[in-house]
């Protein structure tokens, strides 16, 4: 049986402008923005936190493009087509989980619903010619399950967001905008088969009782008893990114992107409750930001992040494995370029022991308040 429950999010971002000798300084033409304080935007296609517990758990974040210091554009390389993307990163994330970021070999190989063509994404982080700091990530997501062992990828496919956008525009400090949509959202929830649902306009999409494992293998698990819960959301808030310590914010700030929450309920043989596994997602991660007394160059270029006439200029935090530390604060400085990952090894801790019985799949959506 299928029922709808709606949960409605807000996020204001509101200052008001104000001259200082600082920022004419910055807006002379020509003039590099501040790399600590000035206007700046993120882009980031997929990255994973493991574990429920910040403190103790770790992330798998991919490479973040990072606005260039004048006039241009950071773009995501072409050959980030999955993640994980190489044993580095399948060691961290875990031998079962696997995001794909719409580029496929053909028909065969696709891990989504039949129609769905195979593209390259789009995640872009811009300053424009105006100063103004944008962003935007774009691409089809799909999510498998790889421990279910079925022969074809889209029987392994969980979740489908196609036609996934997100992107953010800070054109000032009363003037500052974060959207994400998607054309459609595909869910393997009633009777394991992978069907289109509605995504709420805001608000939250649950599923419960999915046939789906976690990342790691729980010693002693069952596939076949195991299930998990699955909560697909639109981030609201600058803490709800998955970001490494060179990925800041300002004062005045916008972002977005889609947040996917899984609870994988691990049962044994007897069906008999293990553990809870918690794993958080966020595809196509985006933000920008600018100081409160910002004033943009007149001109054009405000716009998608697509805008911008310059070259693409390369320039990105790397991708990199964050243990607890990813959750502690810092001090916004820049990560140096060209670091590979970070570091390796799962820092997944298991959680309390649930209570409850099994539920079959079933959807949940949540209507506005």
């Amino acid at each position: 049986m299928t029922r709808f429950v709606t949960k409605a999010a807000v996020a204001a971002l509101v200052a008001l402008p104000a001259l200082a000798p600082a920022a004419a300084a910055q807006t002379q033409a020509g003039q590099a923005v501040d790399e600590k304080t000035g206007p700046v935007s993120f882009a980031n296609v997929a990255s994973v936190r493991l574990g429920g517990d910040p403190q103790h758990g770790g992330a798998l974040i991919t490479e973040t493009q990072r606005s260039p210091l004048t006039p241009g554009q950071s773009q995501l390389g072409t050959d980030r087509v999955a993640v994980p993307k190489n044993d580095g990163e399948r060691n961290t994330f875990g031998p079962n989980y696997e995001i794909d970021l719409g580029k496929y070999g053909d028909s065969s190989a696709s891990p989504y619903p039949a129609g769905i063509a195979s593209r390259d994404h789009q995640v872009v982080a811009a300053l424009q010619t105006t100063h103004v700091p944008t962003a935007v990530a774009e691409t089809n997501y799909a999510l498998r399950d790889n421990g279910r062992k079925k022969p074809k990828p889209v029987d392994n496919t969980m979740l489908v967001l196609e036609g996934a956008r997100s992107s953010v525009d800070c054109s000032g400090p009363g003037k500052v905008t974060g959207t994400t949509t998607a054309a459609r959202v595909w869910v393997r929830g009633e009777d394991d088969a992978l069907k289109q649902v509605a995504m709420p306009a805001s608000g939250t999409l649950s599923v419960t009782g999915l046939k789906m494992g976690s990342p790691t293998d729980v010693p002693q698990s069952d596939p076949g008893k195991t299930t998990s819960d699955l909560v697909v959301s639109r981030v609201s808030g600058f803490d709800q990114l998955i970001k490494q310590d060179g990925w800041r914010s300002g004062d005045v700030t916008a972002q977005a992107g889609w947040r996917v929450e899984i609870t994988t309920h691990a049962r044994d043989a007897k069906d008999t409750k293990l553990s809870d596994v918690q794993t958080t997602m966020v595809l196509g991660g985006v933000s920008c930001s600018i100081p409160k007394d910002f004033v943009a160059l007149a001109g054009n270029g405000s716009g998608s992040g697509s805008t911008v006439q310059q070259p693409s200029v390369p320039t990105e935090v790397p991708a990199g494995y964050l243990g607890p530390q990813a959750a502690a604060p810092s001090d916004d400085l820049r990560l140096p370029l060209g670091f590979g990952l970070l570091g390796g090894g799962l820092l997944f801790g298991a959680v309390a022991i649930v209570l409850g019985r099994r539920r079959a799949a079933r959807v949940v959506r949540s209507r506005g308040e």
